[in-house]
C-alpha cells in the first residue's frame, strides 16, 4: 500500500507540472493575467462579460480619505460606484434583496475600501458585537472585502467590519483555510444614513504583501450579510454548497486593476515590550513573588512577498487560557494554539489536509479527526501533561514566511529554555515547509521537522513528509500525504499516508478516505490522536432545498462508516452513523443522530477516579439531538441532549453553549454540560459549567472574563483581561488569574493567582 500511495503521488505531480493536461486547459491563467473581461475605461469602473467574470478598475485619489464612516467627500459623488450583488444563499444566483454600493480607491499609502449599505428595513439590523476578531461578528450585518494581492487564486487578505465597527482581519490560505488570528494595522469606521449604514476602510499598503513591480493585478471579492433575512450577498457569484467558507474561494473572484503604489520603504517593524507582575503558587510554597521581563518582536519585509519575523524573549501573558472540556474517552483532548507570534503565517505550514486551529483534516465524521498533525506549534515553548500545559521560556526564534513566484515558503527555527519544574530541557524547533501552486487550485508540498533534543530523552526527532492537494471543478477535492518520523529508541512501522477523496455539492456530498498512521509514527513538533490504526471511512449526503417549504432552506441526510484496524489488521473500532439536519430560514438549526459502534480496549483506563474500565470488546448505540438558536436571537446557542451506551453501562449527557446579549456592548456566553455515567464498576458525573462575560467599550478597547468549573479536578478556574489596542499594533494588556481548589470546606481557597501588566508598542520604519 505504501508504494502505490507514493505512485500515486508521483505521476499527480509529474502530470501537473510540465504541460496543461487537456481536462485543465483554460484555468491555468499565470499570476498578474486579467482572467476576465479588458479593463473598464475611464470614468468607468467595473466591466463585466457573458460568463459572469468582473474587472474592476481601482481609481487614484490625491488626498487621503477621512476615516470617520461618512460618506462625505467629493470623491463618491464623482466615481461610479461597483454594485449588483447576487446572493450566495438563500438563492445561489439571483440578484441581492438589499442595494450595496462600493468604491476602491487608493493613494500612495493606502488602499481604501468604502461601502453604502442600503436597508429596506433598518429596525431589523442585527448588530451586537464589537470585539475585534470574534467569530460573532460573522452573525451580524456586516461588510467585507477579500485582497488576492498575487493573483494566484488561492490565498488572500481578509477584511471585514460589522453595522457597529466591530472588526476582523484574517488571512486565507488554498482556498481552503481561514486563519482568524492574523492581524495587521488597519483602519475601518462606520456611520448610519436614513436607509442604511456605511463603512469606510483604509489599509496601508505596508500591511500587505505583493508582487513587485509598478502596476498591480490583484483579486478581488466583496460580500454583504443582511442576517435578519439569513442572507448572503457577493460581487461574483459563489456556490451555496461552500457556506460561511464562500469567501475564500478567490478562483472565482473578479480582477482589481489599476493599482500603482508607491515602492515600498524600509518595511521594517519593531515591537518592544516589558510586563511585571506578582505570582502566587500554593503547591511550591510561592506567594506574591514579583515578576517582571521584557523583550521583543521583529518583523523584516525581505521583499514584496516574503517576511522575516525575529522574536527573543517572547512572552505570552496576555494569552487567555484554555477552555475546558468534559474528556469521557481514552484519548488526549486536542487544545488549538492561541499565541499570536506562531499564529501569524500559520496556513503555510499545515500539512495533508490537517488543519493546524485543530486535529483538521479529512473526514472524521462527526467526531474529532483521525489524521496527524505533523507541526503544531503549541508544542513550543509550553510543556503538556495529563494535567495541564506548563509554560517553558521561548528565548529567541526567527521565522520566513510568504510567497516567490509559485512557491509558498515557511521557515521557523525556535530555542525554549529549560524549565525544572516539569523536567523540560532546553530544546530546538525547526520547520522547514515548501508548497508549489500547480494548475488553478492545486498544490504539492514538502514538510521537513526536527526536534532536539527528544522528548524523554537526547538525540533528536525528524520528520518528513511529502503532499498534494487537488481541487477540480468547482466541489471536487482530493488529498494524498506520505510522511515518516526518525526518533531515537523507535524503529519500524514509523510512517503515516492517506488518500482522500471528498465531492461537496449542495444537494450531495460523497467523502472516501484511507488513512493510515505507524505504531512508532512520532511527529513530536505534531499532535497523533491515534497511533497504530489503519482507517477506512466513508461518507455520502443528501441535501435538498424543499420549495414548497416556506420555513425551511434544506434538508440533510448524511449517513457514514468509519472503520479502524489496528496495524495486525485486528478490528479497533466501528462506528455507523446517521443523522438528519433541518436548516430553517430563520437561521435556526434542528438535528438528530444514531451511532452503533464497536471499540476494543486493549488496556484499561480511567475515566474518573476509581472508576477502571477492563480491556476488551465493548458494543454501544448512542441517540443524539440538538437545537441551535439563530444568532439574530438575543438569546442564541446550541442546546444538545444524547443517551448512549458506555462500556457496558450508561451515559446521558444535557448541555448548552451560547451567547446571551445583554446590550450591544455586553454579552454573556454561557457552557454548561452535564453528564451521567454508569459502569459495572461503579457510578460517576463529570460537569462542567462556564462562563465568558465580554464589556466592549470600543472596537479596540474590551474587557473579558471567563470562569470555569470542572467537576473532574474540582477547581474554579477564572481569566480576566483588559485590552487596549491605544494605537493600532500597539497593546495594554492587564491580566488577572487564578484557580480555587472546592474540596474544602468554605469559600474555596486559592491555589494559585497571577496579576501581569504587559505593554507592547509597534514601531514602523
Amino acid at each position: 500500500m505504501n508504494c502505490r500511495v507514493l505512485a500515486v503521488l508521483s505521476c499527480l505531480v509529474w502530470l501537473s507540472l510540465p504541460a496543461t493536461p487537456v481536462w485543465a486547459q483554460g484555468v491555468n491563467a499565470a499570476p498578474g493575467v486579467i482572467d476576465g473581461p479588458p479593463p473598464p475605461v475611464p470614468p468607468r469602473v467595473v466591466a463585466r462579460d457573458a460568463r459572469g467574470r468582473i474587472t474592476i478598475r481601482a481609481t487614484r485619489i490625491v488626498e487621503p480619505l477621512v476615516i470617520d464612516g461618512d460618506l462625505d467627500e467629493p470623491v463618491y459623488a464623482s466615481v461610479e460606484t461597483i454594485g449588483d450583488f447576487v446572493q450566495q444563499e438563500p438563492h445561489e444566483g439571483q440578484a441581492a434583496t438589499e442595494r450595496t454600493e462600493v468604491w476602491v480607491l487608493y493613494d500612495e499609502r493606502a488602499l481604501y475600501v468604502s461601502a453604502r449599505c442600503w436597508e429596506s428595513d433598518p429596525g431589523a439590523r442585527v448588530a451586537n458585537e464589537m470585539r475585534r476578531d470574534s467569530f460573532n461578528l460573522f452573525q451580524n450585518d456586516h461588510f467585507g472585502v477579500i485582497l488576492d494581492t498575487f493573483r494566484d487564486r488561492r490565498n488572500g487578505f481578509l477584511f471585514y467590519v460589522n453595522a457597529i465597527g466591530g472588526f476582523f482581519d484574517g488571512y486565507v490560505t488554498d482556498e481552503r483555510e481561514t486563519n482568524r488570528d492574523w492581524n495587521t494595522v488597519w483602519q475601518a469606521r462606520v456611520a448610519n444614513f436614513d436607509g442604511g449604514w456605511t463603512v469606510e476602510m483604509a489599509i496601508p499598503f505596508r500591511s500587505l504583501r505583493y508582487g513587485a513591480g509598478g502596476a498591480q493585478v490583484w483579486g478581488i471579492n466583496f460580500r454583504r450579510s443582511v442576517r435578519a433575512k439569513n442572507e448572503m450577498d457577493y460581487l461574483t457569484r459563489i456556490p451555496a454548497a461552500l457556506s460561511h467558507n464562500a469567501i475564500g474561494r478567490l478562483s472565482q473572484a473578479a480582477t482589481l486593476v489599476g493599482l500603482e503604489p508607491a515602492p515600498a520603504g524600509a518595511n521594517l517593524e519593531l515591537k518592544p515590550y516589558v510586563t511585571g507582575g506578582v505570582r502566587t503558587d500554593l503547591e511550591n510554597g510561592i506567594v506574591d513573588d514579583p515578576t517582571k521581563d521584557a523583550g521583543f518582536d521583529v518583523k523584516y519585509g525581505l521583499t514584496r512577498g516574503l517576511t522575516f519575523d525575529a522574536t527573543y524573549n517572547t512572552d505570552f501573558a496576555q494569552v487567555e487560557d484554555d477552555e475546558q472540556r468534559v474528556n469521557l474517552t481514552r484519548f488526549s483532548l486536542f487544545f488549538p494554539e492561541k499565541r499570536e507570534f506562531f499564529l501569524e503565517g500559520q496556513g503555510i505550514f499545515t500539512f495533508g489536509g490537517a488543519r493546524s486551529g485543530g486535529p483538521g483534516g479529512g473526514g472524521g465524521g462527526f467526531g474529532p479527526s483521525n489524521t496527524p498533525v505533523l507541526f503544531f506549534s503549541r508544542r513550543i515553548g509550553l510543556y503538556e501533561t495529563d494535567d495541564e500545559a506548563v509554560p517553558v521560556p521561548v528565548r529567541a526564534g526567527g521565522r520566513l514566511t510568504g510567497k516567490a513566484g509559485r512557491f509558498s515558503i515557511g521557515l521557523l527555527n525556535i530555542q525554549t529554555g529549560a524549565e525544572s519544574s516539569v523536567g523540560a530541557a532546553s530544546t530546538n524547533f525547526s520547520v522547514v515547509r515548501v508548497k508549489r501552486d500547480i494548475l488553478r487550485r492545486s498544490t504539492i508540498g514538502f514538510i521537513g521537522t526536527r526536534r532536539g533534543p527528544v522528548i524523554d530523552g537526547s538525540g533528536a526527532n525528524y520528520v518528513v513528509g511529502v503532499d498534494a492537494a487537488f481541487s477540480f471543478f468547482q466541489n471536487l477535492n482530493i488529498n494524498a500525504y506520505y510522511a515518516l518520523t526518525r526518533t531515537p529508541g523507535l524503529s519500524g512501522d514509523d510512517r503515516s499516508y492517506q488518500a482522500q477523496v471528498e465531492y461537496a455539492g449542495d444537494r450531495y456530498g460523497l467523502e472516501v478516505e484511507r488513512l493510515a498512521v505507524g505504531a512508532h509514527f512520532n511527529p513530536e513538533i505534531g499532535y497523533v490522536r491515534r497511533d497504530d490504526i489503519r482507517r477506512s471511512f466513508a461518507r455520502a449526503r443528501f441535501s435538498p432545498r424543499p420549495a414548497s417549504i416556506a420555513a425551511i432552506r434544506k434538508l440533510t441526510w448524511e449517513a457514514s462508516l468509519d472503520y479502524i484496524t489496528d496495524g495486525r489488521g485486528g478490528l479497533s473500532t466501528r462506528e455507523t452513523q446517521g443523522q438528519f439536519q433541518i436548516d430553517f430560514e430563520s437561521g435556526d438549526e434542528w438535528q438528530i443522530g444514531v451511532t452503533d459502534a464497536y471499540e476494543r480496549l486493549d488496556e484499561e483506563f480511567e475515566p474518573a477516579d476509581g472508576v477502571v474500565i477492563p480491556a476488551g470488546g465493548y458494543d454501544s448505540v448512542e441517540w443524539r439531538t440538538s437545537y441551535r438558536l439563530g444568532p439574530q436571537r438575543r438569546f442564541s446557542g446550541t442546546v444538545n441532549a444524547s443517551r448512549a451506551g458506555y462500556y457496558d453501562g450508561r451515559r446521558t449527557e444535557v448541555g448548552y453553549r451560547g451567547r446571551v446579549e445583554l446590550t450591544p456592548r455586553f454579552s454573556l456566553e454561557p457552557g454548561l454540560s452535564w453528564n451521567w455515567v454508569t459502569v459495572p464498576q461503579g457510578a460517576f458525573t463529570s460537569n462542567l459549567l462556564s462562563t465568558r462575560a465580554t464589556l466592549t467599550l470600543s472596537p479596540r478597547m474590551m474587557i473579558g472574563a471567563l470562569v470555569q468549573y470542572a467537576s473532574s479536578t474540582d477547581l474554579v478556574s477564572t481569566n480576566v483581561r483588559y485590552r487596549w489596542e491605544y494605537v493600532p499594533g500597539s497593546d495594554l494588556f492587564v491580566v488577572y488569574s487564578e484557580g480555587r481548589d472546592t474540596t474544602g470546606r468554605g469559600f474555596p481557597f486559592i491555589q494559585n493567582r497571577t496579576f501581569v501588566v504587559k505593554l507592547a508598542h509597534l514601531l514602523r520604519f
